[in-house]
């Protein structure tokens, strides 16, 4: 399978799959059509299906025009998305598979971002949307911090170390910065900051990270850092330091970065 990232507005990731047996392809998150659409047309492949990770406008906003301009497709989404996903007809739930040209993947259910938040894995390759960035996560809209550090740790963290994970959105660097100051002796998140500001000046994508450089410097990833508890409790004294109390913390703390 190939992955094309395809940027769209000021720091999404759409991503366009391609079936290189059969020429057909599918496209995850589509904040905008016009980019999509360029991308396929230009890669001369068949647009067979829409992998939406969550229903917020800015991964769900190409869904209608891509419709209107490549006819009838499946749109896949979780089934709590019901009415909320444009065209949505596929309602997953954990394990459930979906499929374009000869490649079948599964998903796994993600709350915390969205109550609705999904993972599409195909083979090696897992599309996150807003649950994993990399070195970070998304705001707890719709989802408790419990459920954030199952869906990161026990979910898409559970997957074997050299899993690409292809995230919505381009917030390496920043992430690593805050990730930085949460965890400050921590060598691998220097390093790689260091090389993120490269990759950027070098108008590189970060995209994909992977499920071990994540677990190194990922800071909801990793709750049970003993300097991250230390930085926890620091701010709040009376936490327990469970996974999900110093993930609590985290977030908030990045909320204000």
């Amino acid at each position: 399978m190939q992955v094309v990232p395809v940027p769209c507005l000021r720091d999404n990731y759409a991503y366009i799959l391609i079936c290189e047996q059969t020429g057909k392809a599918a496209v995850v998150d589509p904040s905008k059509a016009r980019p999509v659409q360029a991308a396929v047309e230009r890669m001369d492949v068949e647009l067979a299906a829409i992998l939406n990770t969550h229903h917020h406008p800015d991964h769900v906003g190409g869904n209608q025009k891509l419709l209107s301009r490549f006819g009838q497709m499946r749109v896949y989404g979780h089934k709590s998305d019901k009415g909320r996903i444009p065209g949505q007809t596929d309602f997953l739930e954990e394990g459930d598979t979906f499929s374009f040209g000869n490649l079948t993947g599964e998903i796994t259910h993600n709350p915390g971002h969205t109550s609705g938040a999904i993972t599409f894995y195909i083979g090696d390759c897992a599309f996150t949307g807003d649950t994993l960035f990399a070195a970070g996560c998304g705001r707890l809209f719709e989802g408790t911090p419990a459920e954030m550090y199952s869906s990161l740790n026990e979910k898409i963290g559970s997957r074997p170390e050299n899993t690409r994970l292809f995230f919505g959105h381009e917030y390496t660097e920043a992430n690593l910065r805050f990730a930085r100051t949460v965890e400050p002796e921590n060598k691998a998140i220097q390093t790689r900051l260091k090389r993120v500001r490269e990759m950027r000046r070098a108008k590189q994508f970060t995209t994909p990270t992977t499920v071990a450089l994540e677990r190194a410097t990922n800071p909801f990833m990793r709750c049970d850092s003993p300097e991250l508890i230390a930085t926890v409790k620091r701010h709040d004294p009376q936490n327990d330091g469970s996974p999900a109390e110093v993930l609590r913390v985290v977030r908030e703390l990045k909320d204000k970065f």
